[in-house]
């Protein structure tokens, strides 16, 4: 049974690397116009979590 769960995670193991080989030949280094619009998005993107759970903590803070 040991043995059986071994080669179980031998092989998980295997396909993971794989899979991570597989995933590194596929990408590819940003260019600069398409970095800078992910910086821009992601930016945006946490400053609108930041103000929803600024505005969260005021309500919170008025009805206590």
């Amino acid at each position: 049974m040991k043995n059986n769960k071994q080669e179980s995670l031998g092989a998980k193991l295997k396909e993971f690397i794989k899979e991570c080989k597989r995933v590194l030949r596929v990408t590819r280094k940003p260019e600069k116009d398409e970095f800078k619009n992910i910086v821009k998005v992601t930016g945006l993107g946490i400053t609108a979590i930041g103000f929803i759970g600024f505005i969260i903590q005021i309500i919170k803070h008025l009805f206590s």
